[in-house]
């Protein structure tokens, strides 16, 4: 997984030099933080219509379980589907993890994207979404809906 995931940061880097050089050179501790997003912000902008969540992983796991308030674009998939994305709203990347996620926002970020990763991974929202939490947020979330 950390080759392909250096595979795929070179690769960005070769294609988008320019932009990725001028996006290191200005890397610093306020780009850690601003890079990421944990489950309760995210939960939140959810809740307030101002971010949409992209589950990036393959259909068949996005089948297998999900979020129900994510849009599966499986990161192979991400540049031909960019037409999807909601470009009023924060773009919130997500895996169970954040390696893929990552990744994504990278790309995204590159093509112009407010974007950030989920940092703590779809298995925290899973984790977090438990009984009355679940309730409370399906309540808020579908107040935004109507």
């Amino acid at each position: 997984m950390k080759k392909s995931l250096l595979g795929v940061m070179l690769f960005c880097s070769l294609l988008y030099s320019d932009s990725f050089d001028d996006y290191l050179k200005k890397f610093d501790y306020k780009e850690i933080k601003e890079m990421k997003i944990k489950t309760v912000e995210m939960l939140k902008m959810v809740e307030d219509g101002t971010a949409q969540v992209i589950d990036i992983r393959f259909r068949d796991e996005f089948k297998a379980w999900h979020i129900s308030f994510s849009k599966n674009i499986p990161l192979n998939e991400l540049p031909n589907r960019l037409n999807e994305l909601d470009k009023t709203k924060l773009i919130i990347t997500a895996c169970p993890h954040n390696d893929r996620s990552n990744i994504a926002r990278m790309f995204l970020m590159l093509k112009g994207y407010n974007v950030k990763y989920l940092s703590d991974g779809l298995l925290s929202v899973t984790d977090y979404l438990k009984g009355s939490n679940a309730k409370d947020f399906m309540e808020e979330y579908k107040k935004k809906l109507k």
